[in-house]
């Protein structure tokens, strides 16, 4: 009988005990001010823009069919605070479904989201200081994306809900104090508890994408749990789930430049409410948007990209969720509207005939010189025909990435001012500032709930 033990099962252990070790060893007097600083703006980021996924009506309809029980952690914009576990899922699918969460390209994801709420939820139960539950946060967001690094899934599959829940456990282990050992073997439960899920469930529109993460957040609650009850084993499982049946899984860029690289510097904000692949695209129109002038006049717009954006191709869709992996509804968008906001995907506008006939006319091919640039620029080079005139931009990454364009606080706060009033906006900049010095988070954090 051939062997069961996955391809660097060993390896994988080995740099899951490396790394559990850091993660419970780490203090925020050892965290560097920039990196702080990072924190607090994908932080600032991320409440900002849950509280708008909040108000967005798909959401508050899930907070009904819940029945919330009363509990300790709040629901942000929800008015409500509730168990831990019913915030962490909840929190998290309004964070992820209007397309605006923080992300990161070498990690091929969203290391934030697959376990901020986790975190955020279980330190309102405990009343973590603001100083051990922003190092939580961190935790779990470098744990996270060196795990999206680590793993390369198969093709069409989706990264929510895999390789970053095993950053969600650490996060929930940090908060919970566990030792080294007991923290490795929280990291390693998790990356025993992935979603498989398929890239075409985003196209589709299909909203169980955005459950994969608040079930990212659940497992890495249970992983960490299942660590603090002494009856989870570091084994380097991820060889296994992430590697064998995923992808592919490297052991190797879990602990490399552990201490001295900070992913959370790598990452990218949105400013546009559709999946990242398309804006690259979206910024490019909009740099030859006053040069086309009137978008009736656009003959045909073809969209040329790399491998990982080639299937965002559909030029129909019947729920907010598909248009925003539309590369030809995000293009027509940008070029009728200006923009891409929430607003315009939303159950009344989407619909909007003059983006509907224009998208019709976008194509999206595969650019060899484009694809050769991966995974540092994630490129779009867009040719529009308008009017007898032949424009074309191309850009290497979309604005907000810390290589191109990289937004500070005040980019961050006009995202949150578009997307929510400026009241809201100013609330959660209140609450982030106020959070490194709290004695107790849980006071802070229940305002967002009634925001």
């Amino acid at each position: 009988m051939p062997s069961l033990t996955p391809p660097g099962q060993v390896a994988a252990r080995e740099a899951t005990a490396r790394l559990g070790a850091w993660a419970a060893d780490l203090t925020w007097g050892d965290v560097p001010q920039e990196v702080r600083d990072r924190l607090g703006l994908v932080l600032l980021d991320s409440l900002g823009v849950t509280v708008a996924g909040a108000r967005q009506s798909e959401q508050r309809s899930l907070v009904r069919a819940w029945d919330v029980a009363p509990g300790p952690a709040p629901l942000l914009g929800g008015g409500a605070v509730t168990t831990v576990e019913a915030a962490a899922w909840l929190n998290t699918t309004a964070l992820v479904g209007l397309e605006l969460d923080e992300g990161h390209k070498y990690a091929k994801g969203h290391p934030a989201a697959h376990g901020l709420h986790a975190v955020l939820a279980l330190a309102a139960a405990t009343g973590a200081s603001g100083e051990d539950t922003l190092t939580a946060l961190l935790v779990g967001y470098e744990v996270a994306a060196r795990f999206g690094r680590a793993t390369a899934l198969r093709a069409g599959a989706h990264p929510h809900g895999s390789w970053g829940v095993a950053g969600a456990a650490a996060g929930c282990a940090r908060l919970l104090e566990l030792d080294a050992e007991a923290t490795a073997a929280a990291i390693d439960a998790g990356a025993g508890l992935p979603v498989a899920g398929h890239f075409s469930t985003a196209l589709d529109g299909n909203p169980v994408r955005n459950a994969w993460m608040g079930a990212s957040n659940l497992s890495g609650l249970a992983a960490a749990r299942m660590a603090a009850a002494g009856v989870a084993r570091n084994t380097g499982t991820a060889a296994g789930s992430l590697g064998e049946l995923l992808g592919a899984f490297d052991p190797a860029e879990l602990t490399g430049g552990l201490g001295d690289r900070w992913d959370i510097q790598h990452g990218y904000f949105k400013q546009h409410a559709a999946c990242s692949f398309t804006h690259p695209a979206a910024d490019a129109v909009l740099d030859l948007r006053d040069r086309i002038g009137d978008p009736s006049r656009v003959e045909d717009v073809l969209v040329e990209t790399h491998s990982l954006a080639a299937g965002l191709t559909r030029t129909a869709w019947d729920t907010q969720l598909a248009a925003l992996f539309s590369t030809p509804f995000v293009v027509a968008t940008a070029l009728v509207h200006g923009a891409v906001s929430p607003d315009q995907s939303d159950e009344h506008s989407r619909h909007d005939p003059a983006v509907a006939a224009l998208a019709e006319r976008v194509r999206v091919e595969v650019a060899p010189d484009l694809e050769a640039r991966l995974p540092s620029e994630r490129a779009a080079r867009v040719t529009v025909r308008a009017g007898g005139t032949v424009l074309q931009a191309e850009v290497p990454n979309p604005r907000g990435d810390a290589d191109h364009h990289p937004f500070g606080e005040a980019e961050v706060m006009i995202l949150l001012r578009t997307i929510l009033d400026p009241a809201t906006a100013t609330a959660v900049h209140d609450v982030v500032t106020a959070l490194p010095a709290a004695a107790d988070v849980a006071p802070l954090l229940t305002e967002l709930a009634s925001v």
